[in-house]
């Protein structure tokens, strides 16, 4: 039977859940259990492939096309679990099934309620990662304790676990210590009542993991069992990490999470496997090679989140080349406000990342046409890809008044244009080319030698692509299509043949990049930062 651990959170939110819940799935598989995750998220929306940057972070995309939470991305690169349409469910998902259900009649007239029919419905989703193959599954609620949107999720995890009984179900809550500075002392109180807020619903804590600031006291420790009715040694402090988020498993380890949880849940302990990654946090830690410095020029900079998986995969292409890449982040309007000269002086590599909408778009024009007449190693993904192929056809093709069809439609030169099979569709969420898709390199690109594979799968996310009646003009002029689709011969990379590292690809790398396998574009990219840099 395969054994469920439910994460919460409470007293304030972006404590770190998914960091935690991430962590958890490392130790946990490393100990040699088969896992898998998910997170329920309480907001209406169905998912968040509609939701602004701003409001939400990135949208992470799985292999099998779910636009979803970015907490699934820490999932993938922790674990090395890999995440599909199962493991992100929101409100607006739960209740669009029931109603759907109700609408074709499968309720047979009953009055549809919360209880049992929401809750029913969230109880399926969790049991969809139940499975012969599958020890242990991990289930992490967004939101915070208390809040009314979260009730339903709350509700629907007690009673899983009162059904699956508590041998095969555990509850773990994250909740914050605050170190009051104007007292000079840390708080235990929001803890506790947060804790009451889950008792209060019929859940209590089997762990408590604490996010503090400092290190908490033996007097801490205490006070948080008695009221919190956790036993003293189930009390684990998550104190802030130094150097990078890859530092709390080994913490949490330090103090036997994960051996408590296997305890509690009638498992042996078996032996934990992490030299590999220790060697990785000590070339974090110490980066043998110095550091690097990158530009990302974005549309959405004000939010780090909105490019989380950006940086982390350029952290990892740092890991892989032994050096430590500190970021220049860069908003696309203001290089138009300013100068691309002005504001990437300096810089070893500029990368583009994707977005929608046409605010910044000339600063990333900007910035790629610096890129290129300079010599500095460039990466564009998504949108900036499609921002390089603009760039170049205007400056070296020729194309007076290039654009793309989504920000100019009566452009005399669409050389970005909107993808056939999506120009009758009317819907937005969950529409757009997604999920995994082949690419077939060609020979002698820099693409085919950082991957050393013929044939690739990459995830997507875009409505607009390379228009290929310009194709001969590009490579007429030395913009090259080394990466295409075999099924419908869609550009996925184009590359500057005469630059010295000039890669633009319509998918997006970063989501399958772990700190112990960099992702090959970005492990290369950031090596020819490095060379570029002359250290």
């Amino acid at each position: 039977m395969t054994k469920h651990i439910f994460i919460t959170g409470g007293v304030v939110s972006s404590l770190g859940k998914g960091i935690t819940t991430a962590s958890v799935a490392l130790l946990l598989k490393r100990r040699g259990y088969r896992i898998k995750i998910q997170k329920l998220d309480p907001y209406i929306n169905v998912d968040p492939g509609t939701m602004s940057p701003y409001q939400h972070g990135e949208v992470y995309v799985t292999d099998d096309g779910a636009e979803t939470d970015l907490d699934l991305g820490h999932y993938e690169r922790f674990a090395g679990v890999t995440c599909s349409k199962d493991s992100n469910y929101t409100t607006g998902s739960i209740y669009s099934a029931v109603i759907q259900r109700e609408r074709a009649g499968g309720y047979l007239g009953k009055t549809v309620q919360v209880i049992p029919h929401i809750t029913d419905e969230i109880k399926k989703a969790i049991a969809s990662l139940d499975g012969d193959d599958v020890d242990i599954a991990l289930t992490e609620i967004g939101g915070t304790a208390g809040d009314i949107e979260s009730l339903p999720f709350l509700e629907a995890i007690r009673q899983y676990r009162h059904e699956i009984g508590p041998e095969n179900g555990l509850f773990i809550h994250l909740t914050l210590v605050p170190y009051i500075r104007a007292a000079g002392e840390m708080k235990t109180k929001p803890s506790q009542q947060s804790v009451g807020i889950l008792r209060e619903i019929g859940i209590t804590p089997d762990i408590l993991v604490c996010r503090s600031e400092r290190a908490m006291s033996e007097e801490h420790f205490e006070k948080l069992s008695l009221f919190c009715n956790v036993s003293r040694d189930l009390v684990i402090e998550e104190r802030d990490v130094a150097h990078s988020i890859y530092e709390v498993p080994v913490e949490l380890a330090k103090q036997r999470l994960d051996q408590h949880i296997l305890e509690k849940m009638g498992l042996p302990s078996n032996s934990l496997a992490m030299d590999d990654w220790r060697k990785m946090l000590a070339n974090i830690i110490n980066p043998p090679r110095g550091e690097v410095e990158i530009a990302v020029v974005g549309k959405y900079i004000s939010l780090r989140d909105s490019y989380k998986s950006i940086y982390e995969a350029l952290s990892h292409g740092g890991i892989a080349n032994g050096v430590k890449v500190e970021f220049r982040m860069i908003e696309a309007e203001d290089i138009e406000s300013s100068s691309a000269e002005e504001m990437l002086d300096g810089v070893d590599g500029i990368l583009v990342p994707g977005g929608f909408g046409d605010r910044g778009v000339e600063g990333k024009i900007a910035a790629i046409k610096y890129a290129r007449e300079n010599s500095i190693p460039f990466l564009g993904i998504c949108l900036g890809m499609q921002c390089a192929v603009i760039e170049f056809a205007r400056n070296a093709g020729g194309l007076e008044g290039a654009h793309s069809a989504e920000f100019d439609p009566d452009s005399p030169h669409k050389v970005v244009d909107l993808m056939e099979e999506q120009k009758k569709i009317v819907n937005m969420g969950g529409t757009m080319r997604l999920g995994a898709w082949p690419c077939e390199l060609e020979n002698g690109s820099k693409a085919k030698a950082a991957y050393g594979a013929d044939s690739i799968s990459e995830r997507h996310r875009h409505r607009y692509e390379f228009n290929s009646e310009y194709r001969d003009v590009f490579e007429k002029n030395g913009l090259a299509v080394v990466g295409v689709s075999p099924e419908s011969g869609l550009v996925e990379i184009v590359e500057l043949e005469s630059h010295p590292w000039f890669v633009a690809c319509q998918f997006h790398p970063e989501f399958k990049s772990t700190p112990l396998s960099a992702h090959p574009l970005f492990r290369d990219f950031v090596g020819a930062s490095k060379k570029n840099r002359g250290d």
